[in-house]
């Protein structure tokens, strides 16, 4: 579970210069000082998830145990579900909220216990929804396509509205791959153009998709097209483009390291791929990441849909890896993330929690 660092009050003792202080008193009075020690509460270190989605709740959603161990095949003859994953018994699986709205209050309950800064996604409506609820702990992201697959985009005049005077900061989730179409396609150059000029952060949807059976659900989905590697021409378009890849480009280490030593702006997020692949599978992909070199590119996110309870879940991957140190914990789970959303700098942390790198 994650756990705040512990915190130690130390307390000065002066001699006594009379006798009138006795031992019991003394000892009453350290009683009285631990007491108000453990009663004060403790919060954990900050975190930013960089990839949160509105949309959630709603009756009859099944249970979920992360970290599937393996993808099922299916038969194009039989009644084929559009989930892959296969069946498991875990300890405690994660449930999905009764209602939208009790999805919302329930994630924003976890992000005050846990000290959760979002960035969250979805329709100019339903973030403003969210943003109202928490406004400290809401950064606010929509995109010029907001369903996967179907085709339709934004006015351009909206979404500039929406990033000069409605107060969103950030482009995403662009969900391209879900049509099959390349972001470099010159169709939607002219929404990064737009980035571009104002300055404003990209989240591309580029890799893993569809839990094993894309083709069922979403058939116009693409693995091809989540090559980190399509960037590249995008990316010459519009040099000074702060984009980040989501998923990480999961499968596709090798082209996703090509990509990050070529181009400096670029940054990934383990979002999704936290908790819906093998453990192993992940924690290897993310050192993957940070023994090439490339620790101060990856960022936290959990790809928040269903399941309210996604998020310490998803913390603890970060906390128990063996492979990092507690600097480059911190880094992932908040200082990255800081960093490219240009947050106010005083807010980095150290390993230990406390302000300032």
């Amino acid at each position: 579970m994650h756990r705040a660092p512990t915190s130690f009050v130390r307390s000065r003792y002066h001699r006594p210069r009379t006798a009138a202080i006795t031992l019991a008193s003394g000892l009453a009075m350290f009683a009285a000082a631990s007491a108000s020690a453990q009663s004060a509460p403790t919060k954990p270190p900050p975190v930013i998830d960089i990839h949160v989605h509105t949309f959630g709740g709603g009756p009859g959603l099944p249970p979920m145990c992360p970290f599937p161990p393996q993808f099922l095949a299916s038969d194009p003859k039989t009644k084929e579900g559009t989930i892959g994953w296969s069946d498991q018994n875990c300890v405690l699986p994660l449930k999905g909220a009764a209602t939208p709205d009790d999805y919302m209050k329930e994630v924003l309950a976890d992000y005050e216990r846990l000290n959760v800064t979002a960035v969250v996604m979805g329709d100019e409506a339903s973030v403003n929804k969210w943003k109202a609820a928490a406004p400290n702990r809401i950064i606010k992201g929509t995109s010029f396509t907001n369903a996967p697959g179907a085709g339709k985009y934004e006015s351009l005049d909206k979404l500039r509205a929406a990033y000069t005077t409605g107060g969103f900061k950030v482009m995403g989730e662009i969900g391209l791959q879900y049509e099959g179409i390349s972001p470099s396609d010159t169709s939607v150059d002219r929404y990064f153009a737009l980035a571009e000029e104002l300055d404003i952060p990209v989240g591309i949807h580029m890799g893993t998709g569809g839990s094993g059976r894309a083709n069922i659900g979403s058939p116009k989905f693409r693995g091809s097209m989540g090559n980190p590697l399509l960037l590249e021409d995008l990316l010459a378009r519009h040099p000074k483009l702060r984009v980040w890849v989501m998923h990480a480009g999961y499968p596709m280490i090798d082209n996703m390291l090509t990509l990050l030593q070529a181009n400096s702006h670029v940054y990934v997020d383990v979002a999704g791929l936290i908790w819906s692949y093998p453990r192993k599978e992940v924690d290897s992909y993310i050192q993957r990441l940070v023994e090439a070199g490339f620790e101060d590119r990856v960022m936290f996110g959990t790809d928040q849909l269903v399941w309210p309870k996604l998020m310490e879940l998803s913390i603890e991957v970060i906390d128990r890896a063996s492979y990092l140190t507690p600097q480059q914990k911190r880094d992932i789970l908040y200082n990255t993330a800081a960093r490219f959303l240009r947050l106010d700098k005083s807010t980095t942390t150290s390993s230990n929690g406390t302000a300032g790198k």
